[in-house]
């Protein structure tokens, strides 16, 4: 029994050995399958925030163009508010709205 017993042994050893390399292999499969899942998902998710970056930058500029714009406006309305202050804009509305002339001026008015 003592041959037969240890060529019993050793073919157990090398099952054992054979089943934990497979098993090791099945686990190493199974890791590298998580391992790319999770990258490509990764990868989806980064693609998925760039274009959202880049709507958020497009819109960034239409906002800051908007903002230029409204600046320009603002400055408009300050420079006529100023005008609007002066003697010479009392006189043109005078003139425009009012019909009324300096008294050092003469009138021609056309027949239609």
């Amino acid at each position: 029994m003592g041959k037969m017993g240890s060529r019993n042994v050793k073919k157990a050893k090398k099952k054992r050995a054979t089943r934990a390399k497979r098993q090791n292999r099945m686990a190493m499969l199974g890791i590298t399958f998580v391992v790319s899942v999770l990258f490509i998902g990764m990868m989806v998710q980064g693609m998925k925030l760039q274009e959202q970056l880049d709507g958020y930058n497009t819109r960034l500029e239409k906002l800051d163009e908007q903002l230029e714009e409204e600046r320009q406006r603002t400055q408009e309305i300050d420079d006529l508010k100023d005008y609007m202050k002066t003697d010479e804009y009392a006189e043109q509305v005078a003139r425009e709205k009012l019909g009324l002339v300096k008294g050092n001026e003469i009138i021609f008015k056309t027949e239609e």
